[in-house]
């Protein structure tokens, strides 16, 4: 819960500095070295449901930060990663018509 906090402050105290986007990934990854992208969506969210946070353009930034990440690492907030989607594999008279086809 302590690296979580020390996430979550650099991560405010970047946004308030004006920092965003990877400016703001980084600023967060140089304070806390340590720090997984997962850990840094997980913080954002923590910023994102605190209730002494008021300033529009902070959450708006940290929100942008959490979607990206989360989006471009798979991160969810429950830990799991997701899972590629296979396809279906096809029936029997699929193949049989498929093979008719060729």
């Amino acid at each position: 819960m302590k690296e979580k906090k020390r996430v979550y402050e650099a991560l405010v105290d970047g946004a308030m500095e004006g920092l965003t986007g990877e400016a703001l990934y980084d600023f967060v990854k140089m304070r806390c070295p340590k720090a997984t992208s997962k850990k840094i969506v997980r913080a954002s969210l923590l910023a994102l449901t605190d209730p002494h946070l008021k300033d529009r353009n902070i959450l708006d930034v940290i929100y942008a930060l959490a979607i990206k990440h989360r989006l471009d690492d798979g991160v969810l907030d429950d830990g799991d990663e997701e899972e590629p989607d296979e396809p279906a594999p096809f029936s029997q008279a699929v193949k049989q018509d498929i093979s008719r086809l060729s």
